[in-house]
C-alpha cells in the first residue's frame, strides 16, 4: 500500500516536472516568436524609412524626367525673300556687264625730277605713275564728267582715261575737295571718237542711306592697273569713321576686295546703281600673322557727296563750310583763372555768315558741338569737315547772365 502510494507520489510529481518543463518551453517559445515579431517590425520600419528617404525620390526623378517633354535643337527653315540687297550676290555678271561701260581706268603722271638739272644722265624729266578707277556720271555739251577720290589725281601733272573699249584720252581736273576726297575730272567730247562714245554709259546712282548691314554689293576698280576687275560681298558696317590725310569721315565699311588701283571705282548695290566710291582699305605693315587685315575695305557713301559732286562739276571750289567765327580757346587754367567754362570763345562773327544768321552771340563760348566736348579749335573742325553746306550742327553754348555763366543748345545752318 505504502508502495503504491509512494509510485502514486513520484508519478504525480514527474507530471508535474513534465508540465512545469512544459510550461517552461512555451514560455521560451512564445518570447523567442514576440522577439522574432519585434525584429521583424524594426526591418519595416527601417526599410520604409530608406525607401522613402533615397530610393522614392530618385523613382519619382526618373519618372518625372520620363514624362517631360524631350528638350531638343530647334531648326527655322531658310528664309527665301528677296530683299532690296539681296540675300548673298553669287551670279553677278547681269550687273557687271550693264555697269561696266560707266567705270574707267585713270592714269595719273607726277614729275619727281626735271632732266634740265636733275640726275637723269640724258637730260629727260622723270615721272612717276599711278592707278586708280573713275565712275562716269554726267555729260556736259563739251565733256564727259568722270568721278574719282582726290587721292587718285592729288598733284598729277599727266592724267589719262581708258574707257572699256581700252581706247585712252587725256582728261583734266574740273573740281576737287581734299576733305571729302573726291574729285571730278573731265574728257572733252570732242576728242572722243564715236565707237568709244557708242560703247560708254553713265552710271545710275543710287541711294546709300537705304544701305543696311548685310546688302550684298558689287565693288568694280583697276585693281593694281591690270585693269577693271570684279570683287562682291557684303555691307559690313555703316558710318565707319575713317581718317585718312588727317580728316575725319562716315564711310561704308565692306568685305569685298579692295586693292591699289580699286580707288575711285564704283560700289554697287544689288541693282547696279552706285551708292559709294571705293576709297581704301585697312591694312597692317606688321609681320605678326595675328594682326593681318582681311576684308576691311571703306567706301564713301554717294548720298553723302551728292550735292558736293554737283558743285565740283560746275567748277565751283570746295572751300568747305565754316561757322564764321573767330576767337580762341578756352583751356583748364583759364577757367580757373577767369573762373569761365572751358571751350572756344567768340569774339568775332563774319557777317552773313552761319553764325550770323544763328543765336550765335561775341562773348559766348562753345563748349561741345553735335555733342563732342571742345577743348581746341581743331574739335571744331573735325565735326565741320564731315559736314557740307545746307547741313544743321547742334552747339552747347554759355553765356553770361548777370554774374554767371549759363547754358543752352543752339542749332546753326551751315552756309
Amino acid at each position: 500500500m505504502a508502495k503504491d502510494i509512494k509510485e502514486s507520489e513520484e508519478k504525480s510529481q514527474k507530471e508535474e516536472n513534465f508540465s512545469n518543463e512544459k510550461n517552461s518551453k512555451l514560455k521560451s517559445n512564445k518570447k523567442n516568436i514576440v522577439f522574432f515579431i519585434v525584429g521583424i517590425l524594426v526591418f519595416i520600419i527601417v526599410l520604409t524609412i530608406f525607401f522613402f528617404d533615397l530610393i522614392y525620390p530618385k523613382l519619382k526623378s526618373n519618372l518625372e524626367n520620363t514624362e517631360k517633354e524631350k528638350i531638343e535643337l530647334k531648326y527655322t527653315e531658310t528664309n527665301s525673300a528677296n530683299s532690296d540687297g539681296g540675300i548673298y550676290i553669287t551670279d553677278v555678271s547681269e550687273v557687271v556687264e550693264n555697269v561696266m561701260p560707266s567705270i574707267v581706268a585713270i592714269t595719273s603722271k607726277t614729275l619727281i625730277s626735271s632732266g634740265k638739272f636733275g640726275p637723269n644722265f640724258f637730260g629727260e624729266d622723270q615721272y612717276s605713275e599711278g592707278a586708280g578707277s573713275g565712275i562716269i556720271i554726267s555729260k556736259s555739251d563739251k565733256e564727259l564728267m568722270i568721278l574719282t577720290n582726290n587721292h587718285v589725281i592729288e598733284g598729277a601733272n599727266e592724267l589719262s582715261v581708258q574707257f572699256i573699249n581700252e581706247k585712252s584720252y587725256d582728261a583734266k581736273v574740273v573740281g576737287t575737295s581734299e576733305r571729302k576726297d573726291i574729285a571730278v575730272i573731265s574728257v572733252s567730247l570732242s576728242d572722243i571718237d564715236s565707237d568709244t562714245l557708242n560703247n560708254i554709259k553713265i552710271a545710275t546712282l543710287g541711294d546709300s542711306n537705304e544701305l543696311k548691314v548685310g546688302n550684298g554689293i558689287i565693288a568694280i576698280g583697276n585693281a593694281l592697273g591690270y585693269g577693271q576687275s570684279v570683287t562682291t560681298g557684303v555691307v559690313s558696317a555703316l558710318n565707319r569713321e575713317v581718317s585718312i590725310d588727317n580728316y575725319t569721315n562716315k564711310m561704308i565699311q565692306l568685305d569685298a576686295a579692295i586693292n591699289g588701283g580699286n580707288s575711285g571705282g564704283a560700289l554697287l548695290n544689288s541693282h547696279g546703281e552706285v551708292i559709294g566710291i571705293n576709297s581704301a582699305k585697312y591694312s597692317s605693315s606688321a609681320i605678326s600673322d595675328s594682326v593681318n587685315v582681311e576684308g576691311m575695305g571703306v567706301a564713301i557713301p554717294i548720298s553723302d557727296v551728292s550735292e558736293l559732286i554737283t558743285t565740283l562739276m560746275n567748277g565751283e571750289n570746295d572751300e568747305g563750310v565754316t561757322l564764321g567765327i573767330e576767337g580762341y580757346v578756352i583751356n583748364d587754367s583759364n577757367s580757373r583763372y577767369y573762373n569761365m567754362p572751358t571751350g572756344f570763345y567768340i569774339s568775332k562773327i563774319t557777317s552773313g555768315s552761319s553764325a550770323d544768321k544763328s543765336e550765335l552771340e561775341i562773348g559766348n563760348i562753345i563748349t561741345k558741338i553735335d555733342g563732342n566736348e571742345v577743348t581746341s579749335i581743331s574739335d571744331l573742325q573735325d565735326v565741320l569737315n564731315r559736314l557740307n553746306k545746307g547741313d544743321k550742327v547742334n552747339l552747347t553754348i554759355s553765356y553770361i547772365n548777370g554774374r554767371e555763366y549759363k547754358e543752352k543748345d543752339i542749332t546753326v545752318t551751315l552756309s
